[in-house]
């Protein structure tokens, strides 16, 4: 039996040796580490600015605080998501309103984006499910015709790209996440990405209580500085800076592994029946790979638990992204009077699901054993209907 984990950090010596200069020295914050990773991580992704924060969630707090989204506005958010990118537009006052599924990549459905629009909406949120791109030149142009703000949230999607453009720098703004299990991790952090100049000044200083000067040598007298707007405190430390930085020598290695391991598990659950793969639908796409989602046809989905337990059994980690279309969620379920048949194919997608790893921590002799073991589990469960 095999021991593959749906996630893993991949740390090395660089890594290590790197946070241990920071700890041997005495700047943890407000030092020069967190410019470098920002200006490493704007070239990478082609951005014009970047601005390192605490998490996904804090860029995407902080990029409804920069816009002065508040009580009474709207923003438009895929029911499909991670609760973040909801909770984000709940933080400012404003309402999330939800939009379901595509069928083919899980994306928010744009043809429905429109009609969800009112007086009252104030930005467009997608998110790139699972790292697969939102045609985003579709949502920009109805987001400039209703003269409307766009969030990315890229939390999935570093190494997604669009016509050559990577994820993130096609609306206003794009948010991405360093959770461990992330495509690069800190430990904990985000980055906000934009090519507007404004959006990127005013965020690095609400990211820090609206302090003029954030960095300690641009303080001429130590601990003399001015206020100068409302802001939060959701720097990056140098710690996760460094991590950051390590991480981003490695991130093209990381990233051509899951392009591999994902190309090899869809070759091989594509031969089983029983299940269903999200995939790209234009050939300009380019997925980061972060998973592989295998949807259960309805026969199966019943058995879901049934599966997983097996594949858990036999040492193959698995995860549900997500646990429930978000306006399924008790707390939203509970403000908006959502009911159990809105959002059918979101609702799909999250009560169908296995995500089975990719990551550069699986092996190819893992990925055949997690196909043929997947396929033993369809079988054993379809035996004891």
């Amino acid at each position: 039996m095999r021991d593959i984990p749906f996630g893993k950090p991949i740390i090395g010596d660089e890594e290590r040796q790197a946070v241990g200069r920071v700890l041997a020295g005495t700047t943890l914050t407000h030092g020069p580490l967190v410019k470098e990773f920002e200006a490493v991580f704007a070239r990478y992704t082609g951005a014009g600015y970047a601005v390192a924060v605490s998490s996904c969630t804090a860029a995407l707090h902080l990029a409804y605080f920069y816009l002065g989204v508040g009580p009474g506005d709207e923003v438009i958010v895929p029911a499909e998501t991670h609760v973040a990118t909801a909770h984000a537009v709940e933080l400012v006052g404003a309402r999330p309103v939800f939009v379901d599924s595509e069928k083919v990549t899980g994306n928010i459905d744009i043809d429905r984006i429109e009609a969800a629009i009112s007086p009252k909406t104030r930005a467009i949120s997608v998110v790139h499910y699972l790292g697969m791109p939102v045609d985003m030149r579709r949502v920009v142009k109805i987001a400039r015709k209703y003269k409307l703000f766009v969030v990315e949230d890229c939390a999935l999607a570093l190494g997604t790209y669009l016509g050559g453009v990577h994820a993130g720098l096609l609306g206003d703004v794009g948010c991405f996440s360093f959770y461990p299990v992330k495509h690069i991790t800190t430990a904990e952090g985000g980055m906000v990405v934009t090519g507007i100049k404004d959006i990127a000044e005013k965020i690095s200083r609400q990211r820090a209580f609206g302090i003029d000067r954030n960095i300690v040598s641009e303080r001429p007298v130590p601990g003399v500085y001015d206020v100068v707007e409302l802001g939060l405190n959701y720097r990056l430390n140098e710690i996760g800076a460094a991590l950051g930085i390590a991480q981003m020598k490695r991130l093209d290695g990381f990233l051509e592994k899951r392009r591999e391991n994902y190309a090899a598990l869809t070759d091989g659950l594509q031969g089983i029946d029983g299940i269903e793969l999200l995939r790209s639908s234009h050939d300009e796409y380019r997925s980061s790979c972060y998973c592989q989602a295998a949807i259960l046809e309805d026969s199966l989905a019943g058995k879901r638990f049934e599966i997983v337990r097996y594949l858990k059994e036999r040492g193959v980690g698995t995860s549900v992204y997500y646990p429930h279309p978000v306006p399924h969620l008790e707390y939203y379920k509970r403000k908006y009077g959502y009911n159990a048949s809105s959002f059918p194919v979101a609702a799909r997608i999250s009560g169908s699901s296995i995500a089975l790893p990719v990551g550069p921590h699986v092996g190819r002799e893992d990925i055949d054993y997690m196909v043929k073991t997947v396929k033993e589990a369809i079988e054993e469960v379809s035996r004891n209907e």
